[in-house]
């Protein structure tokens, strides 16, 4: 029996108070030794650890607590998504004939280190393949309509997509990399691609802050359901700067054809030179040197011009974001306080002064993710300044100095 259900643990811990004893522990030990039958007449024993954890629950969170929940995330991938793992099937179905197998797809991903073992056992991934039909995925898009199309000026949509890229060199050991890029869908400028180490929520902001500044701000956003881009963040900072944020139908990567086509150039003309790869940084000065003078720089067949100069075509259209302490506001992650009556609050473990007088009313900060060292607090919308850490003793001494002026001058 893996669970007792809420009605036999009751029975447990109703015995508890009529069992012999002179303290709760030796009761909860002579209840351990008493069978109890379930719903079924079944009889079951429980040792007194599993009784005392079940009157701790109960004590703390009531029938709750005794109640079995099932886990919150139960039957969420946690540890990878769908479309992640349907990148790195995709990045090993051209090494394979059309008679492959799972296990040698799963294989190929663990030997390559596009998958990990920790991250995905064997079994979990038979399981997302049944579950999501990734191995079926050409024969589900096949006969889906599709039109070539392209937006009528530059801005109107990029896309956006994260690739696998080189194992670089970190603290000494390989780690292999990911390529954030994004495209824009008229003019086909790379607005910002750049390697990272992990792909998490920072790594997305940081690229697409650098893609903003670059070459301005697009109108709508279209990218996957990867778990970076379907985060909250993401969505925040694109509703701040006033762009739509667009997602893919679920397993479609063709939807963003223009995005993946430049992924393969970027496998077959840039990955395959001789790269130094000591270090990211020397990995991304290589990409961005080839990416602005071979790629932007050189003219693209689709379009008979070079992207950059059916770029500039629409300088005139496009909402440029200019690099500033207060533009990087946008970017920085959001919370929600309460002031106190002493018109402070706290962040991570910190007590801050708010810039004017909130006491008790509830306030947004925003802050920089990688350092926390300014923190912006927001009123009902509007920016009201930096906050300061707060300093008890420059408070006491100003109190004294206040008090000193007011008080009547001592005669002589």
């Amino acid at each position: 029996m893996k669970q007792a259900s809420a009605y036999l643990r009751m029975r447990v811990l109703g015995a508890i108070d009529s069992a012999e004893g002179k303290t709760s522990r030796q009761r909860i030990v002579n209840v351990s030794n008493l069978a109890f039958t379930d719903e079924e007449g079944n009889p079951h024993k429980f040792t007194w650890r599993t009784i005392q954890t079940w009157v701790y629950r109960y004590k703390h969170h009531g029938i709750t607590g005794v109640t079995t929940q099932a886990r919150r995330d139960k039957g969420k991938p946690r540890k990878i998504t769908p479309e992640e793992l349907l990148e790195a099937i995709n990045a090993a179905k051209p090494h394979f004939r059309d008679n492959f197998n799972p296990m040698q797809i799963y294989r190929f991903c663990i030997e390559n280190g596009t998958l990990r073992k920790e991250q995905i056992a064997q079994t979990t991934f038979y399981r997302f393949i049944r579950e999501y039909e990734l191995l079926k995925n050409d024969d589900l898009t096949a006969n889906k309509t599709r039109l070539a199309f392209a937006m009528q000026y530059a801005n109107q949509l990029w896309q956006a997509d994260t690739m696998f890229g080189p194992y670089v060199k970190h603290n000494g050991n390989p780690l292999q990399t990911k390529l954030i890029a994004f495209i824009d869908d008229a003019s086909r400028v790379v607005a910002h691609g750049e390697f990272f180490f992990e792909e998490n929520t920072g790594s997305l902001i940081k690229a697409l802050k650098q893609a903003f500044y670059k070459r301005g701000l697009p109108e709508s956003l279209y990218v996957d359901n990867g778990s970076i881009y379907v985060c909250q963040e993401i969505t925040l900072i694109c509703a701040r700067v006033g762009c739509i944020l667009r997602h893919t139908p679920i397993r479609d990567g063709s939807a963003k054809g223009k995005i993946e086509r430049f992924f393969r150039r970027v496998r077959d003309q840039f990955l395959t030179r001789n790269l130094d790869l000591s270090s990211l940084e020397t990995l991304n000065k290589q990409f961005t040197q080839w990416l602005e003078d071979e790629y932007n720089a050189v003219t693209h067949s689709a379009l008979g011009m070079k992207p950059i100069d059916r770029f500039g075509l629409d300088l005139n259209r496009i909402r440029f974001l200019p690099p500033s302490e207060s533009n990087d506001e946008l970017f920085y992650a959001e919370e929600t306080r309460t002031v106190k009556k002493d018109n402070t609050f706290s962040f991570k473990n910190c007590r801050y002064e708010t810039p004017v007088d909130l006491s008790e009313k509830q306030i947004q900060i925003r802050y920089e993710r990688s350092s926390c060292n300014r923190i912006v607090v927001y009123y009902k919308g509007q920016r009201l300044g930096e906050a300061k850490r707060l300093d008890l003793i420059a408070n006491g001494l100003l109190r004294r100095d206040n008090a000193g002026e007011n008080a009547p001058a001592k005669e002589l």
